[in-house]
């Protein structure tokens, strides 16, 4: 009581954050504004959040864009760039700190304290005990109950008063550590996750081909310096065959530093590019609204067993089919074509999903025939007159998206993440275990008795001890 009265305004600052209480009210305020943060999405449109509020709250519009409101003056729109949930991070961090440092010097004096001898009777007491007599002198069986502590994983000391002598071991001490090393790897993601808020970002960019950029954009349209400069070479898209569902997509991507190629690389769903801190993930694709006005035809023509010869053409160019007085012209494009019942032609989608370029063919002058030479079916490649003309690709009107993240504090999130894995495995799988084996020498022969203890996992050494008790039996048959 007296120590209590006499505590000083720190003293008691400090017993607040060494408490458990504390940690598990801070942890709570982490975990619930948390889910908040997840349900907002952070940086967006708030029309996005209205859309979504009304929909999981079953709000109308209005009512929708005022909560909206609320919660974007308390900081949830971008609460992990909010000064309070800064604060819920460093209080749970000081947290941490206080509680290690108030418990580890006792924790730490347990570590280092040596297993020394017990009184038999202590032993007897044991919740984890067994016993075994054997023929024989102590002097004799020491060396068979040395082998057998040793086959279970102790390596037993020895001491010895008036006619007994006893054998111990501990293993594992320093697990008492593993809650510890949890707290420092809570620390290290803690410290990283910060340093990616403050240090990093997370913003797309939607680079048409053919086209360079320095920055990314946030969602609400912030620029963000790259540092080097992007430039997409190509972009296509795979199909499911005789379907409108994409396969896959993928971009030609060159990163540029000081007007320079430093690095080449071809990235999909899951493959990313990344260069000096700053990583691309393919996650989308459209159609440049210029449209047609700055796509370049990629044609390959050929005459019957020629060589073919690849033409880049716009709507309205003429060509000649090498090797031959065949000539082209390219009338049409659509990108998504199909054909109603009465067989006309018609465009069913914006995307690149069928296209196909419409080419009438003449002879000196003559016209031959005209038809549509589809991207996604060679077969329309084949002419009447066995030439062949294929349609490869309208470069530069589609451009690939991008999820552009920089994160600096990734690197000591994984460190934090390692550590973590080894002070768990460490706190739940690994215990301080202590073995005491007594000789005793009695007229009816060497009584054994067998003492031990565990922090935690007692099941385990239960079975050690079995199997020592049963080592010890084997061994007196077999002397027999």
């Amino acid at each position: 009581m007296t120590e209590k009265k006499n505590k000083n305004i720190f003293d008691k600052i400090w017993d607040i954050f060494a408490s458990v209480k504390t940690a598990v009210v801070i942890f709570a305020l982490i975990s619930l504004t948390s889910i908040v943060g997840t349900i907002i999405e952070q940086q967006a449109d708030p029309e996005k959040n209205i859309k979504v509020l009304t929909k999981m709250f079953g709000l109308d519009h209005e009512a929708g864009h005022s909560v909206l409101r609320v919660l974007d003056k308390l900081g949830f729109t971008d609460m992990y760039h909010s000064w309070w949930f800064l604060a819920f991070l460093l209080l749970f961090g000081a947290n941490l700190i206080i509680c290690s440092i108030d418990r580890l010097p006792r924790v730490w004096k347990l570590v280092q304290e040596k297993i020394r001898p017990v009184p038999v009777d202590y032993i007897e007491k044991m919740s984890v005990k067994s016993s075994v007599t054997l023929k024989g002198r102590p002097a004799g069986a020491k060396e068979k109950i040395v082998s057998a502590m040793s086959s279970i994983g102790f390596k037993p000391a020895e001491s010895a008063e008036g006619e007994t002598v006893q054998l111990y071991a501990e293993h594992g001490n320093y697990t008492r550590l593993g809650v510890y090393i949890v707290h420092l790897s809570v620390l290290l993601i803690l410290a990283g996750a910060v340093i990616g808020v403050f240090f990093g970002y997370n913003a797309f960019l939607n680079l048409p081909e053919g086209e360079t950029s320095s920055v990314a954009y946030r969602d609400r349209g912030t620029e963000i310096p790259l540092g080097f400069e992007l430039r997409c070479d190509n972009f296509e898209v795979e199909y499911y065959p005789n379907t409108e569902m994409p396969k896959a997509y993928k971009s030609w991507l060159t990163v540029l530093k000081n007007g320079q190629e430093v690095m080449k690389k071809s990235i999909v769903v899951n493959d990313p590019l990344k260069f000096e801190g700053v990583t691309f993930y393919q996650s989308s694709f459209g159609m440049h609204p210029d449209g047609l006005s700055r796509g370049v035809l990629i044609l390959k023509a050929a005459a019957s067993g020629g060589q073919a010869q690849q033409l880049n053409l716009r709507i309205g160019d003429t060509f000649t089919i090498p090797g031959t007085a065949v000539q082209g012209q390219v009338k049409d494009f659509s990108p998504a074509l199909s054909f109603d019942e009465s067989g006309k032609a018609f465009t069913f989608a914006e995307q690149m999903v069928n296209p196909a370029v419409f080419v009438e063919f003449s002879e000196k002058g003559a016209h031959k025939f005209s038809g549509w030479i589809f991207k996604r079916f060679p077969n329309t490649s084949l002419l009447a007159d066995g030439n062949r003309v294929e349609f490869l690709d309208l470069w530069g009107v589609q451009y690939t998206g991008m999820q552009v993240r920089k994160d600096p504090g990734v690197g000591i999130v994984y460190l934090g993440c390692i550590i973590m894995a080894i002070g768990l495995y460490m706190t739940f799988f690994m215990s301080h275990r202590r073995v005491w084996v007594s000789l005793i020498e009695e007229k009816s022969g060497l009584k054994i008795v067998i003492g031990a203890s565990a922090n935690r996992n007692r099941t385990t050494l239960e079975r050690k001890i079995e199997k020592l008790v049963a080592l010890l039996q084997s061994e007196h048959k077999g002397g027999k």
